[in-house]
C-alpha cells in the first residue's frame, strides 16, 4: 500500500531567506519556489575516507555533501531532500555491518543513522540494497525516519502493477507546506514513486529468486502514475535508480530514465545508477536529453554523481491557480564537493558536517579496525615486480576472481556455457610511479586494504562477447608494450616507455606466446599500424588452437568494455553484462569465500624462444627476492637501471 505522510518544512520562510535565490526573488503571491535536493549512489560513504587505501579522500562522503545541503536549506524557503538508492552496500563499512556486526531487530545501520541526522524526506531502493539479502534490507529500513519506496519489486504479482503486493510501498504522497512570494503558506501534495533495474533478479538471484519478482520500470510507472494523481498528488517526482540510456522503451530495460521521464503525469525525475553527473557533458547528445538545460523529455532532472561527490539539485517555480499547482519554470544542476585542478590535484570545496560524522563515528572506527585485519590468507606472495615479463600472481588473483564472478552472472542467461576468459592488467608496475610503485603483499594474512594494492581503481565488472579472432587481436594490442627485437640481438631494451602498464592486458583461460621478433600490430594508442603483423603465436584454448569464429566471454572492467585503451572486441556494442559490483568488491568477496587463496601464476603466456637473443628489463630492487619463482625463464641481474630501478637480463 502507498504511504501518505505529513512533513514539515525544515526552514520557515522569511523575506531575507527568499532573497537568496533568484527563483525566490521572482516568486509572486501565487508562486512558490521549491528546491529538490538529491543524493544518489552513496554506497555507505559517510566519512570522506577511502577505506581500501586507508586514508582520507576529499572527493567522497555524505558528511561533505551535508554541507551543501545545509547551505541550500539556509537559502531556500521550501526544500526536499531525497535519496535515490544504493545506500546500503559499496564500501568496507557496508561489508563490516553485513558480514561482521550484523543487523538484529532494533539495530541502526550507519548510513540510515547519517540520513536520519540530515532529516531526509524520502528514498528509493537501488540494486545494491539487495546484495545482503531481504532480511538484512528490511531490518535496515526499519531504522529509517523517512519513507522508502519502490514500485517494481513485487512479492505477489497482481493482474496489473496497481494490484501487486510490493516489497515496500510503491509510492508516497508527502503533505508538504510551501511559502509563496508574499510569505503566505500553502499546502501541496508531492508524490514520490521509486524504481530499480529489474536486472536485480539476475544480479542477486540467490537472495531474490522465489521471494520477489521485478517488473518493467516504464510499464509500472504507466500503471501507478494515474493512481497517484487520483489520490491528490499535485506534482509527481520519479525516483529512478536507473541510468540515462535509450530514448525508446524496451521490455525490462536497465537504464530506463529517458522513457520513464516521458510517462504522462511525471513532472520531474531524479536519476542515478550510472555513477555520472547530470546535467553536464556526460550525456551530451543523448536522445531525449538536454544535457545543458538539465532536462529529460523536457522535464527537469538531476543525477548527483556517486559516493556523495555531488548534490543533485532541481529548482521548481510552482504556480497555484484554479486550485491546482503547476510548474512554470525550472533549472537543474549537480553541485560538487570538490574540484580537480589542472595538475590533477584535488581541492575540497566544503568541510564535513560534524553532526553527520559524529552520528557514525563508532562504526567508522570499527570499520578501520575491520579493513586493517585479515579477511583471508594467501599461501603465496602477491607482487607485480615481473608482471610485464611473465605470468604474475597479482594479476592472476584478479583474473581468477573476475572469472569466478562472471561465471555466476552468466548462469541462467543466453550466454551460459560459453568459455569464460578474464582480462587483467598490472596497475602498479613501476614506470613513472618509480621503483617502489609495485604491488607487494607478503604470504600470509590479506586485509581488505591490501585489495587497493591489487586493484587501484574503483572500476566496475563487465563482460564482453568476442570471437576467437578478437581474442587474438586483443592480445596483439597488449603486446604493443614491447619493442621489436631482432633475433640474435643482445641487451635490447624490452619495454616501450610510451605504453602504460594498465593497457597490458593478460588474458587468462587461453595459452599463448609473444614473438618479439615481429613488429607490433598496434601503436601505443591502439591504432592499427601493421595489419599483417602477428606477435601472438600458439594461441590455444583447452589444448586446441583457438578457432577465429569461436565465441568467448571475457571478464573485464567498465573502462575496458567502454572502449578505454581502444582494444579490439571491447566496446559497448560487445558488452553483454554490466555488473553492479566493483572489481575490488569482487576480489574481496572471492577472498572471503575462499578463506585461503593460492594465486600462483599458471604460466599461460610467455615469450617465444629466440636463440641467442637477450633483452633488458627494469623493475623494483625487491624483485630479486622473487627471481626463483619465475618458472621457465632465464633471468639474471644486470646491474642498476636509472632512477633507482634494478635492471634484469632475460635470455629469450
Amino acid at each position: 500500500m502507498p504511504l501518505t505522510l505529513n512533513r514539515r518544512n525544515f526552514i520557515a520562510g522569511s523575506a531575507g531567506l527568499i532573497a537568496l535565490h533568484p527563483f525566490s526573488i521572482r516568486a509572486a503571491g501565487n508562486q512558490a519556489h521549491l528546491r529538490i535536493m538529491e543524493t544518489t549512489d552513496l554506497h555507505v560513504h559517510v566519512f570522506p575516507y577511502d577505506y581500501y587505501a586507508d586514508k582520507p579522500r576529499d572527493t567522497v562522503g555524505l558528511a561533505r555533501t551535508a554541507s551543501l545541503i545545509n547551505d541550500i536549506r539556509a537559502e531556500a524557503t521550501n526544500s526536499l531532500l531525497i535519496d535515490n538508492g544504493d545506500f546500503l552496500q559499496g564500501n568496507p563499512m557496508g561489508d563490516y555491518i553485513a558480514y561482521e556486526r550484523g543487523m538484529k531487530d532494533g539495530d541502526m545501520h550507519p548510513i540510515i543513522q547519517a540520513m536520519n541526522t540530515l532529516n531526509f524526506d524520502a528514498s528509493t531502493l537501488g540494486n545494491h540494497e539487495f546484495n545482503y539479502g531481504l532480511d538484512f534490507l528490511m531490518k535496515s529500513l526499519n531504522g529509517a525516519n523517512f519513507p522508502v519506496v519502490s514500485a517494481n519489486v513485487v512479492k505477489e504479482m497482481g493482474s496489473d502493477p496497481t494490484q501487486d503486493t510490493t516489497l515496500i510501498p510503491p509510492y508516497v504522497i508527502l503533505d508538504h507546506t510551501v511559502t509563496d512570494g508574499s510569505g503566505t503558506q500553502h499546502p501541496i501534495r508531492i508524490g514520490l514513486i521509486g524504481f530499480v533495474p529489474p536486472q536485480i533478479m539476475n544480479w542477486d538471484r540467490r537472495h531474490l529468486e522465489g521471494n520477489v519478482q521485478a517488473r518493467d520500470i516504464v510499464q509500472t510507472a504507466q500503471a501507478y502514475v494515474p493512481q497517484i494523481k487520483e489520490q491528490g498528488a499535485d506534482i509527481i517526482i520519479a525516483l529512478s535508480h536507473s541510468g540515462i540510456g535509450a530514448a525508446d522503451a524496451s521490455d525490462g530495460m536497465e537504464n530506463a530514465s529517458v522513457p520513464l521521464a516521458g510517462v504522462d503525469g511525471i513532472d520531474a525525475i531524479l536519476t542515478g545508477h550510472h555513477h555520472r553527473v547530470f546535467p553536464g557533458p556526460d550525456y551530451e547528445g543523448a536522445a531525449g536529453v538536454d544535457a545543458a538545460a538539465g532536462t529529460i523529455m523536457g522535464k527537469p532532472a538531476a543525477m548527483g554523481g556517486f559516493w556523495g561527490s555531488h548534490l543533485g539539485l532541481v529548482d521548481l517555480m510552482l504556480e497555484h491557480e484554479g486550485g491546482a499547482w503547476r510548474i512554470v519554470s525550472h533549472t537543474s544542476e549537480a553541485r560538487p564537493i570538490s574540484k580537480r585542478n589542472e595538475d590533477r590535484s584535488i581541492t575540497a570545496l566544503v568541510e564535513s558536517d560534524q553532526k553527520v560524522l559524529e552520528s557514525v563515528q563508532a562504526e567508522h572506527d570499527q570499520t578501520l579496525a575491520y579493513v586493517r585485519r585479515a579477511v583471508g590468507k594467501t599461501d603465496a606472495p602477491l607482487h607485480s615486480y615481473f608482471a610485464l615479463v611473465a605470468d604474475d600472481p597479482s594479476v592472476q588473483i584478479v583474473s581468477i576472481a573476475q572469472t569466478w564472478y562472471i561465471g555466476q552472472m552468466m548462469t541462467g542467461t543466453e550466454h551460459e556455457g560459453l568459455p569464460i576468459l578474464s582480462a587483467a592488467a598490472p596497475f602498479k608496475a613501476g614506470g613513472r610511479g618509480g621503483p617502489e610503485y609495485f604491488t607487494d603483499v607478503p604470504k600470509g594474512d590479506v586485509a581488505i586494504k591490501n585489495v587497493a594494492d591489487l586493484y587501484l581503481y574503483p572500476n566496475t565488472a563487465r563482460a564482453v562477447l568476442v570471437s576467437g579472432a578478437q581474442v587474438k587481436d586483443w592480445l596483439e594490442r597488449s603486446a604493443g608494450i614491447f619493442n621489436q627485437v631482432e633475433p640474435g640481438a643482445q641487451n635490447v631494451v624490452l619495454l616501450n616507455p610510451e605504453f602504460p602498464s594498465y593497457n597490458f592486458d593478460v588474458i587468462d583461460g587461453v595459452e599463448y606466446q609473444i614473438d618479439l621478433s615481429q613488429p607490433s600490430k598496434y601503436d601505443p594508442k591502439g591504432n592499427l599500424i601493421n595489419p599483417e603483423a602477428s606477435r601472438i603465436v600458439n594461441l590455444t584454448y583447452d589444448g586446441q588452437p583457438v578457432d577465429p569464429d569461436q565465441q568467448f566471454i571475457i571478464a573485464t572492467n567498465n573502462y575496458r568494455a567502454g572502449g578505454g585503451g581502444n582494444f579490439p572486441g571491447a566496446s559497448p556494442e560487445t558488452t553483454v553484462f554490466e555488473g553492479p559490483d566493483t572489481n575490488r568488491d569482487v576480489i574481496v568477496r572471492y577472498i572471503v569465500e575462499q578463506g585461503t587463496i593460492s594465486p600462483r601464476a599458471d604460466s599461460n603466456w610467455r615469450f617465444a624462444p629466440l636463440d641467442g637473443t637477450s633483452v633488458l628489463f627494469d623493475t623494483g630492487p625487491k624483485a630479486e627476492d622473487y627471481m626463483d619463482q619465475l618458472e621457465g625463464m632465464q633471468i639474471e641481474r644486470a646491474g642498476d637501471g636509472p632512477d633507482g630501478f634494478a635492471r634484469f637480463r632475460i635470455t629469450l
